[in-house]
């Protein structure tokens, strides 16, 4: 099965609040003593709710963050740039079968892996960024997606996107980043890993759909 990977510019950083790293404590150091060692931390979503954003912020409070375009590049599961879309396509079935030796070994930190269809991977942890299909939609336009990929994304975020693939949600957080700042999103996430990935409650899930039959 191919799927394909939007490759968007990183913003400016003079467009995202991140605290320097000087004089910060690693937050490797501040996790129980059970999960100092590694594993992979998925950060996935529809395209436009800020998955590198968040990642980049991550990265810059000492965590490992590894690309999914960087992954596919190296196993030899990613194609040439499609100029008409500006994307990549990814094997991803491919990719996944080629990481399970390599990644049958945890890693010795933490890493992130950044990237839409992050989840379907074999990962330890996934996290889910959500956004109002509205709100999204701008972005998107913002973002210069044409009219039929917005659409797709949009009604890809509206029925759940990455749940529908969700086989234990215990291993899941859920954020809706609409009006979250990115700083927020950014603790929140380092809280939970600190609290050593404690499930959340079954009814924080969001369900856009009824949302609006509310």
């Amino acid at each position: 099965m191919l799927v394909r990977l939007t490759i968007i510019p990183c913003e400016r950083a003079n467009e995202v609040n991140v605290t320097p790293t000087i004089g910060r404590i690693h937050p490797l150091k501040q996790f129980p003593t059970n999960m100092r060692g590694g594993c992979r931390v998925a950060i996935s979503g529809t395209p436009g709710t800020g998955k590198t954003t968040i990642s980049t912020m991550l990265k810059d409070e000492g965590f490992n963050v590894l690309a999914l375009e960087k992954i596919a590049e190296k196993y030899d599961c990613l194609g040439e740039l499609d100029i008409s879309d500006n994307s990549k396509p990814i094997d991803i079935e491919l990719l996944i079968s080629k990481l399970k030796d390599d990644w049958s070994i945890m890693p010795e930190n933490i890493t992130i892996i950044d990237g839409h269809l992050s989840h379907l991977l074999p990962c330890d942890q996934t996290i889910i960024l959500r956004c109002k299909p509205d709100i999204l939609e701008t972005r998107l336009e913002r973002r210069g997606y044409s009219k039929e990929k917005i659409q797709g994304n949009v009604e890809w975020e509206l029925i759940g996107g990455p749940w529908n693939d969700n086989e234990n949600a215990s291993n899941w957080l859920e954020l809706d980043t609409t009006e979250l700042n990115q700083n927020s999103i950014k603790e929140i996430i380092v809280k939970w890993i600190a609290d050593d990935f404690k499930p959340t409650a079954i009814d924080t899930d969001i369900d856009w759909i009824a949302t609006m039959e509310e």
